[in-house]
């Protein structure tokens, strides 16, 4: 199967600085569902045999100009071949209609950059980790789950998309009557949608930020609608999803089976983020009754808010992530 090409930007466009240590160059790949996803590769420029790789995606509603991009090459820095990648629908990668997202597709899009990395000559075929996250920390965890390939993986500020689609925030809406009324009306969007021949989009963070908004609205909208973080390709810092584009996740939960995965795990989240208890309730279930806790750990970041984890590089612990992948990608 040929990838399909893509008009990819030929500069610079990152929302982080470039590193003199690394060498950058686009490349893509293909899921087998025929889509070809866009990413940047990030090497180490003195790099000597094969190396161990990760691949990088998220946040939820971003694009690799952003944080998945400074992970990848933070970590190429360390010595590793990275990538980061756009997810199928978003960004510079191909998928039709535009802005959807699927709980099986999203987890696809990670197992494919594992094909990829696999079958590049400079990558240690057996030494290959992911890092998800915001929303894609779940579907790392999903991924994990399911492709014995993947040696280690890392969430960071890690969002349960299934969950709060379901529940909504802070498992506010965790009841039939308001589950039931959230579909009606995303139903309702689906009529409207297939009549106009177009998919409204659900917007991205609210700007101009209203005086009454609650912290975590006000911690998104520092990264994604300032100088900071803000990128033209990335949906939360622009129009958003479709209205229906994450209706599937309501009743797919995606961490079912995270209690099975028995290669290393290390969730990172901030003691201080609205999302925190994401991270503290899927490690509790992915080690209860579990034969593989000992490779999984939860690490807290004290006083650190949901997107600390993005860009804060003095927050951010990439010593541990480091240390992490050594020990487990051997």
């Amino acid at each position: 199967m040929k990838d399909e090409k893509l008009v990819l930007t030929d500069g610079w466009d990152k929302t982080f600085p470039k590193s003199d240590m690394v060498n950058h160059r686009k490349v893509t790949f293909h899921n087998r569902y025929g889509i070809t996803l866009a990413a940047d590769l990030y090497e180490p420029k003195d790099k000597t045999g094969k190396l161990p790789a990760i691949a990088v995606s998220g946040p939820f509603g971003a694009v690799k100009e952003q944080a998945s991009g400074l992970y990848a090459q933070e970590m190429a820095e360390r010595g590793y071949l990275t990538i980061a990648f756009d997810p199928s629908f978003t960004g510079e990668s191909a998928g039709m209609p535009r802005y959807m997202a699927s709980p099986d597709i999203n987890t696809e899009d990670f197992e494919a950059a594992v094909d990829y990395l696999s079958n590049l000559d400079e990558v240690d075929e057996n030494k290959i980790g992911i890092i998800g996250i915001c929303g894609w920390g779940g579907m790392a965890l999903n991924t994990a789950a399911i492709d014995t390939r993947i040696k280690a993986t890392v969430t960071s500020t890690m969002y349960d998309m299934s969950r709060v689609n379901a529940n909504g925030y802070f498992d506010n809406d965790d009841n039939e009557e308001a589950r039931y009324n959230n579909k009606v009306n995303l139903n309702n969007q689906r009529t409207i949608d297939y009549k106009n021949g177009t998919y409204k989009r659900a917007g991205g963070v609210i700007d101009p930020l209203p005086s009454n908004a609650p912290f975590f609205v006000k911690d998104y909208h520092d990264y994604y609608k300032t100088k900071r973080g803000y990128h033209k390709r990335s949906l939360n810092s622009n129009e958003g999803w479709n209205v229906t584009g994450t209706m599937s996740f309501i009743n797919q939960p995606i961490l079912k089976y995270s209690s099975e995965i028995r290669s290393a795990v290390l969730m990172i989240h901030g003691e201080k983020a609205h999302s925190c208890y994401f991270s503290r309730d899927a490690y509790k279930n992915m080690i209860e009754n579990s034969k593989y806790a000992d490779n999984k750990e939860l690490m807290i970041i004290p006083g650190a808010v949901h997107t600390d984890l993005y860009d804060r590089k003095n927050i951010i612990p990439f010593d541990k992530i480091d240390k992490f992948f050594k020990e487990y990608l051997k």
